[in-house]
């Protein structure tokens, strides 16, 4: 049943009914004003057991996507078997076909082959949280620029014979995505590696997937720049550190409608002070809590906003629109930005330099064999008009 998406989706649509019974019994030992601990405690579980259900859903669809994309976990023939294996062997014996040397590198090392580097991208795009909701570009360069077009342009109406004197023109304005270095170093035995046996791709590809996705999803969200880290998406929300770095300005806010918690007519608010154009792509982005308070709200005819997937590979919806959880997301406070709407797409740009580079070193740390891996990628929001922030306030 784990990854059954249609027996998950029967649990979860039996689960919701139980969550609405139960938080229909507690409003009604509010009204009555008795404290019903029991079914307050109960409504908590099951809101939870609601909120598990989804994500275990969401989980399987996206690992069945990904291996429909068609990567080494797809079945796919290596296209360069040739070079793989002597990848395979220069991480067991340090020894590469001198050959062979479209994978050198001035600095030492070699470059990944490119199913291998599948591999690892495939594996980010099922954990980590940030990176598929966001546009990705590659690079070969350690830093990318966008242009932008500030308007300014003046017109006006003439009569037939009227001079027509010059107009103001355009401005533009640009803005410098730079790259970081995110690392793992992970390591293994020489008995280990000479274990024929022994999956050398998709060890390393477990190791640095974990490593790489945690910092990633930390830094596209709430990263300042320091160290090498990508600018956090949050950090361009009107009063953050990056609010005025973007040439189009900040990502403005809308009030939740109420001091320290969320509201029904905040979120409608928050839906409608998104531009129409950006609408369509439109999702909100949001912690596990914060979901959980979400799935509580109605709207004035008593109809909850949020509703659970009906059908295997859809999201749940707020407001018609999808959900994502982003832990690394502010918790409900006042004054805190807990919840993200608009298209991320267009928000928000990843470049990735080049790919995943591997240096085998087998003095430093013996009898292990020490695996230094890095990747350059950097992150900024493109298009702040395309993104709006709930401010929890009244």
């Amino acid at each position: 049943m784990a990854d059954d998406p249609n027996a998950i989706l029967a649990q979860l649509q039996r689960a919701f009914e139980e969550f609405k019974t139960t938080h229909a019994a507690q409003i009604d030992g509010v009204k009555a004003k008795f404290d019903d601990v029991v079914t307050r405690e109960k409504l908590d579980r099951v809101n939870a057991s609601v909120g598990d259900l989804q994500a275990a859903l969401d989980a399987t669809n996206a690992k069945l996507a990904a291996a429909q994309m068609g990567g080494l976990a797809g079945g796919k023939a290596v296209k360069d078997k040739e070079y793989t294996e002597a990848f395979a062997q220069h991480f067991r014996r340090g020894d590469v076909q001198a050959s062979l040397n479209k994978g050198t590198s001035s600095e030492g090392g070699y470059l990944v082959p490119t199913e291998w580097d599948r591999t690892i991208t495939d594996e980010l795009l099922v954990i980590s949280d940030f990176r598929p909701l966001a546009t990705t570009i590659s690079v070969s360069t350690s830093s990318f620029s966008k242009l932008y077009n500030l308007r300014g342009t003046a017109s006006g109406w003439v009569g037939e014979t009227t001079a027509r004197t010059e107009t103001a023109a355009p401005t533009f304005g640009t803005m410098t995505i730079s790259t970081g270095e995110i690392y793992a170093n992970p390591s293994a035995t020489q008995q280990m590696l000479d274990d024929a046996e022994f999956n050398i791709e998709a060890w390393l590809a477990s190791e640095v997937q974990t490593e790489f996705a945690y910092q990633e999803g930390a830094a596209f969200l709430a990263g300042t720049g320091a160290n090498g880290r990508p600018n956090g998406i949050l950090t361009y929300v009107t009063g953050g550190a990056n609010a005025a770095a973007n040439p189009l300005g900040a990502i403005t806010t809308t009030n939740s409608g109420h001091a320290t918690t969320l509201t029904t007519d905040g979120l409608v608010n928050l839906v409608y002070s998104l531009p129409t154009a950006f609408r369509p792509g439109a999702r909100f982005a949001m912690n596990k809590a914060t979901h959980g308070a979400v799935r509580l709200l109605k709207d004035g005819q008593s109809n909850y906003i949020w509703q659970p997937s009906y059908q295997a590979g859809q999201p749940a919806q707020l407001l018609g629109y999808a959900i994502s959880e982003l832990e690394g997301m502010p918790t409900i406070a006042a004054s805190a930005k807990p919840i993200l709407f608009g298209d991320f797409k267009r928000t928000y740009l990843i470049v990735d330099r080049m790919g995943t580079r591997v240096l085998r070193d087998p003095f430093t740390n013996k009898p292990y064999v020490m695996f230094y891996t890095t990747k350059r990628v950097g992150g900024a929001v493109v298009n702040p008009e395309a993104m709006k922030a709930l401010n929890v306030a009244a």
